[in-house]
């Protein structure tokens, strides 16, 4: 399993890092986890091919984690001329704001025919369902965006990723990312406590319990970049590559 990071900045672009994107290639499927607004610019500069990607994975309904996905199908109808299906996955209330999302950023575009099908899952909580060679468990996290939050749990070729999402500390992260090949884990903060996100501090104790194989923080504030060279823990950036 291949796991590169298109995108790992927090909603502001702090560090001019792209919105959160993650590119995971498989034995036998590509995917995305969470398609940021900025995701189309992140492929397009670390030559990623959106027709090679079979399903978009979500964790919650912000923009900086799923407001991709309207350049992502307009690209697939306009640009890249995609032919195969593609699913996307997320929480539930997915359908409806991805179609207000796509009617607010383009008029009418919801209407269109496409040569390519498109399905939209909408997970319950810690249901494992199967989509395109990827078994995935959503765990509710934390985090107010409207529509329930999800870590996730994704599990492919014999491999574990696991991702916090967005939430502060709450004890579903444990069995979302328990000896996950991969956790990747949102640390806004280094040690300050605020709704609604994760800090690095609140993390760290519970790590002798989740006991992942390869732990990388991401999701960065201005805090947290200024103390990228004193971490003591792998940190994500734009571009990074992990194989598993």
């Amino acid at each position: 399993m291949r796991v590169q990071f298109l995108g790992c900045g927090d909603a502001f672009g702090s560090g001019g890092r792209f919105n959160t994107c993650f590119h995971v290639t498989a034995a036998d499927t590509a995917f995305l986890i969470d398609c940021g607004a900025s995701s189309m610019i992140a492929m397009r500069k670390f030559g990623v091919d959106p027709n090679g990607i079979a399903s978009i994975f979500i964790t919650h309904l912000h923009g900086d984690h799923f407001a991709g996905i309207p350049f992502f199908i307009l690209d697939a109808q306009l640009v890249s001329r995609r032919q195969a299906p593609l699913t996307i996955a997320g929480p539930p209330g997915l359908t409806e704001r991805l179609r207000i999302t796509m009617e607010a950023l383009f008029p009418g575009s919801t209407g269109i025919e496409r040569k390519f099908p498109v399905e939209i899952v909408e997970l319950a909580p810690e249901e494992r369902r199967e989509i395109g060679g990827v078994t995935v468990t959503p765990y509710p996290v934390r985090h107010a965006c409207g529509a329930p939050p999800y870590a996730l749990r994704l599990e492919s070729g014999g491999k574990v990723v696991a991702y916090t999402g967005d939430t502060e500390w709450t004890e579903t992260l444990v069995p979302a990312a328990r000896e996950a090949d991969l956790f990747i884990a949102e640390a806004y903060f280094h040690d300050k406590k605020i709704r609604h996100h994760l800090d690095w501090r609140s993390l760290e104790p519970h790590l002798a319990t989740i006991r992942p194989k390869r732990l990388v923080l991401t999701h960065f504030s201005p805090d947290m970049l200024s103390r990228v060279g004193s971490l003591t823990v792998e940190a994500a950036e734009d571009g990074k590559v992990i194989s598993l």
